[in-house]
């Protein structure tokens, strides 16, 4: 693992990968081992952004499920973003990383303007950017924020970190013993079968960009590392090869 496939990545963490066991909220033990993790592989020479998602605080659209205002919903789910990037922040700045949050959502007291020559020169000094509160736009999820923002910064490869999942499946492999894992699919295939990697606008942006896809399972010990210097696990939607 000398030798990093990526130069630069963009790692998609859901909400929920931050909650640990508990399901929701912020587990800082499990926080603290993602920081742990990003790390190693900025030890590796490689630029590292980061979305996160907010699912583990609030969903946007379970609060319109539930009558509450869409729009309004999706910004609450942005702000949960924002709790979840500075929590991941703290702990990687207190194991010496160099990190920036950029907001989508001005808040100039906790985190900079998202600005994406910012972002770009942040990611060449050597720092990792945290990229919160999504595209700033409702009706947008955060796999479609990772999408944009490794397209805006040019990046790589989009590392899709998921929670007790180690790639994508045919069915849901935890309802279908024989659901079958796929080791390569492409973009199209993804569209047409519904497949749930990220959502359709998220898959779109990719194929329109040709931004492969690295969707991995989170809870393994190093997959991150893995992931980022190109080692074969999980699925690769995308690519040459695809």
């Amino acid at each position: 693992m000398d030798i990093a496939s990526y130069k630069r990545v963009v790692l998609k963490l859901s909400g929920e990968s931050l909650a640990g066991d508990q399901g929701f909220g912020i587990d800082l033990p499990t926080v603290d081992a993602i920081a742990a993790e990003v790390k190693k592989v900025r030890e590796h020479g490689i630029d590292v952004a980061v979305v996160v998602g907010g699912g583990n605080i609030w969903r946007g659209l379970a609060g319109s499920d539930k009558g509450m205002d869409r729009a309004q919903a999706d910004y609450m789910g942005m702000l949960a973003t924002v709790m979840n990037s500075l929590a991941l922040q703290s702990s990687l700045e207190n194991i010496d990383v160099d990190t920036r949050v950029q907001s989508a959502i001005e808040m100039r007291q906790i985190a900079e303007p998202y600005i994406r020559r910012k972002a770009v020169r942040h990611l060449e000094k050597g720092r990792v950017v945290i990229l919160a509160a999504g595209t700033g736009n409702p009706y947008f999820s955060t796999d479609t924020t990772a999408a944009l923002r490794a397209a805006e910064i040019e990046a790589d490869v989009i590392l899709m970190a998921k929670k007790g999942v180690d790639g994508v499946y045919d069915s849901d492999p935890r309802k279908n013993p024989a659901a079958k894992r796929f080791t390569r699919l492409a973009y199209i295939e993804v569209l047409q079968r519904g497949l749930a990697v990220m959502d359709s606008t998220a898959t779109s942006l990719c194929m329109d960009n040709k931004i492969p896809i690295v969707v991995f399972n989170i809870d393994k010990h190093e997959n991150i590392l893995k992931a980022a210097v190109g080692e074969d696990i999980g699925t690769i939607v995308g690519g040459e090869e695809a």
